[in-house]
């Protein structure tokens, strides 16, 4: 979690083990962005993935209000233009 903030999951451990399932942390995407953004371009182009309707843009007086946002879920990405 970000900025020291800490968090608790709870889960069934018989189940996850006697599915086979595992967990793994993953570090921002944990992919090979040769492959990964030409894809995501790819798909984009294709209007599979509206990645411009998951970003806001905010001029940098508004930093709080984009910070605020993307913890209420009013924007899933906020950009702050200087």
């Amino acid at each position: 979690m970000a900025g020291g903030q800490e968090a608790e999951y709870k889960f069934d451990v018989r189940r996850l083990m006697s599915t086979g399932q595992r967990i793994i942390g993953i570090v921002e995407g944990d992919s090979a962005p040769d492959i990964f953004i030409p894809r995501l371009i790819e798909l984009y182009e294709q209007g599979r993935f509206p990645f411009d309707q998951l970003v806001t843009y905010y001029q940098f007086d508004q930093i709080n209000a984009a910070m605020d946002d993307a913890h209420h879920g009013k924007t899933i990405k906020p950009i702050v233009r200087f």
